[in-house]
């Protein structure tokens, strides 16, 4: 177990540009072999001779593509390119974006996150529990608010993750970006980093405690609080 978590808080330390630079030259292979919509890339042992990755690396990016719904992955069948495809994913989301006010976002979130965290509880892994603290303590080290938000996407998308439902991350995926986008022009940050006592850091681990305790109902419920309670700091009522 503990091999396990220094492995898996090697992976969270890991530099964002080293990881930025694998993401870069996945999608560059994608576009040079034309790839399209719905074609299946080659096996991770291929992937990794040709672009001259480590397994790890390769599979961070293929983990930042399927975040950003260039491409989908299904358990024994291999890693397809998106319906949408690789470019097609940044208009979508722009045109969702300038549809959706802070308001209906939060609505959005209050209808699917909490189920996704209720069913983490159920279905989640000893790895996909770990994976959730860990992001967890990270976002609480962050030492400014652009550090934190990316370590809060780690912390929601590894809950998504747990709940071990292709079409749930999916879904998150979709909300997570659109929420970013939305989020993007609205928020005003008075501090260089999250304050001690920010109020998402408890709740996170309210969320996490859930999840590892095998609390559906309490993993719902800590997340729908989680959620209006950021409402009510950056938006007002939702």
């Amino acid at each position: 177990m503990e091999q396990l978590v220094d492995q898996l808080a090697s992976f969270a330390q890991r530099q964002p540009s080293e990881r930025q630079s694998a993401v870069n030259a996945l999608r560059d292979y994608i576009a040079a072999g034309q790839y399209a919509a719905g074609d299946r890339l080659p096996a991770e042992r291929v992937l990794i001779g040709e672009l001259g990755m480590s397994r790890g690396t390769l599979r961070r990016a293929l983990d930042t593509l399927e975040r950003d719904g260039a491409i989908w992955r299904h358990v024994g069948k291999g890693t397809f390119v998106a319906g949408h495809g690789v470019a097609g994913s940044e208009s979508a989301i722009a045109t969702l974006s300038r549809q959706m006010t802070p308001v209906r976002m939060i609505q959005a979130r209050l209808c699917i996150e909490p189920a996704i965290a209720r069913d983490a509880a159920i279905h989640a892994s000893q790895e996909a529990i770990i994976r959730i603290k860990i992001s967890c303590e990270a976002a609480e080290r962050s030492s400014s608010w652009v550090d934190y938000e990316s370590q809060d996407d780690l912390f929601h998308r590894s809950v998504a993750e747990a709940a071990d439902n292709v079409l749930l991350l999916t879904l998150f995926d979709q909300l997570n970006q659109v929420r970013r986008a939305v989020a993007g022009d609205t928020v005003v940050r008075e501090t260089i980093r999250p304050p001690r006592n920010h109020s998402s850091f408890p709740e996170h681990r309210n969320i996490a405690d859930a999840i590892e305790a095998r609390n559906p109902s309490a993993a719902q419920k800590a997340m729908k609080n989680h959620i209006g309670s950021v409402s009510h700091r950056l938006f007002g009522e939702a």
